[in-house]
């Protein structure tokens, strides 16, 4: 039978190793989404649309809380994480209107 803290070892470089990689699929995920909302910026500066969309931001935000329910990951904290997404989003498109 294995040592106890060599078994603990193990399990916390499995746990180290799947959050690293998961971290690669959010930065990614998070790549992915800018190169999208720069186009959405894009297209609102040319057609002069606000840089926010405040409806849309409040629609976004519960519906994220609703999947973050259905996922048990806290609504609150999915509500910060896509408020401090949608501030910088906004900023971006504030800099294509400029």
């Amino acid at each position: 039978m294995s040592d106890p803290a060599a078994r603990a070892a193990d399990l916390l470089k499995e746990h180290r190793e799947s959050i690293d990689r998961l971290d690669a699929i959010l930065v990614f995920t998070l790549a992915e989404r800018f190169k999208h909302t720069q186009s959405v910026g894009v297209l609102k500066a040319t057609h002069d649309l606000p840089p926010s969309d405040p409806a849309r931001e409040e629609q976004q935000i519960a519906r994220l809380k609703d999947l973050a329910e259905k996922a048990d990951l806290d609504p609150a904290f999915a509500e910060k994480f896509l408020n401090f997404i949608i501030q910088e989003v906004i900023k971006h498109h504030e800099k294509h209107q400029s």
